[in-house]
């Protein structure tokens, strides 16, 4: 197959579903609504493995009329993780003989508003060396959510742990977080709803599948950058998030974070930045951490917020590379599907 064949104004969008059936349906009926300016967009559902019958129920809400020609379900047996469903979908749909120019990928916990999909494609065809351009998330509540960063370092590390603003303003720290009102560059975008063009991940891999959730795309866009391709973040784009449906972990800070958001983190600072780097990332969180807890004390850190449970899961699961961090998993676009992610191997 030649990836020169591709359509041009083609998209197809990924959604990966797990346990969330009903959602993911109510997600493909607002799609629906995109094909009058983008006939040339299909949808692919992965099923990562769900085993709760949501396949069966995905493929009956699909054989209405409206959904046919356009739309299908690909179960997978296993739940592989977040990168690694949707790289099958990427391998499936890349190695057509026709494969899309560009890949959406799309939460099931999304609604997007009208027109959102065919902005990301605009900006797409205006910048043609974007590898990546998000979506600006809106909360449940209409309030915007965090859609466009800068990468996590070690000194947003510190930061963070510190809770304190006016640190990094004297230290000349930039925020994490990206605010616009117009199309603007990024270092990484949220993965909840991204377009991907095909050419960037046919250059530069789709996802390390060493992760199981979170930070893979994190990962990636840092892979993309290196490469050479944009990021953009076009907040016209508006999809609303009912946040962690799928994983269950929502924005609550009451909650502690699961092991594999540690490890995940662990991961990303390893391949991107090596392991000292790594290291020195969990010091300088755990530093600011203490700082914030003195300035709690004292009375001073009211704005703050104590996660549970993140000091112990920072120092159980974050403090050393495992040997498999240093290891780099990168799917290819001509790769045989099928293969159990790295995660799910003996380190």
């Amino acid at each position: 197959m030649d990836p020169d064949c591709k359509r041009g104004d083609a998209i197809s969008v990924v959604i990966v579903n797990y346990r969330t059936p009903e959602l993911t349906l109510r997600c493909v009926e607002a799609l629906s609504r995109e094909r009058d300016s983008l006939p040339g967009m299909s949808v692919v559902i992965v099923d990562g493995g769900s085993a709760d019958g949501s396949a069966a129920l995905l493929q009956q809400g699909l054989d209405q009329p409206r959904f046919h020609g356009w739309t299908r379900v690909l179960p997978l047996a296993f739940n592989g993780g977040f990168g690694w469903a949707n790289n099958q979908a990427i391998m499936d749909v890349l190695q057509q003989d026709e494969p899309p120019a560009f890949i959406h990928l799309l939460n099931p916990d999304t609604l997007i508003e009208p027109g959102a999909v065919v902005r990301l494609a605009e900006v797409a065809q205006q910048h043609q060396k974007a590898g990546a351009i998000g979506s600006q998330l809106i909360e449940t509540d209409g309030q915007l959510s965090g859609s466009a960063f800068r990468f996590p370092s070690v000194a947003r590390e510190f930061l963070r742990g510190a809770q304190t603003g006016i640190v990094g303003r004297l230290l000349g720290i930039k925020p994490i977080l990206i605010t616009s009102e117009d199309t603007c560059a990024a270092d990484w975008v949220t993965g909840a709803s991204v377009l991907l063009r095909s050419d960037a991940l046919r250059d530069v891999g789709l996802f390390d599948d060493g992760f199981f959730l979170y930070f893979e795309e994190v990962e990636l866009m840092h892979r993309m950058r290196r490469g050479g391709w944009d990021v953009l973040h076009a907040p016209l784009s508006r999809v609303m998030h009912i946040g962690g449906a799928a994983t269950g972990v929502v924005s609550d800070m009451r909650k502690p974070m699961p092991p594999y958001w540690f490890q995940s983190r662990r991961r990303f600072f390893t391949r991107a930045y090596g392991p000292k780097r790594a290291w020195l990332a969990s010091a300088a969180w755990l530093v600011g951490d203490s700082i914030w807890h003195v300035r709690k004390a004292l009375g001073l850190g009211r704005s703050g917020q104590d996660i549970p449970g993140e000091r112990g899961g920072v120092l159980h699961h974050w403090l050393r590379a495992g040997p498999s961090d240093k290891i780099a998993a990168v799917s290819r676009w001509s790769d045989p599907p099928g293969v159990h992610p790295a995660w799910d191997k003996p380190a």
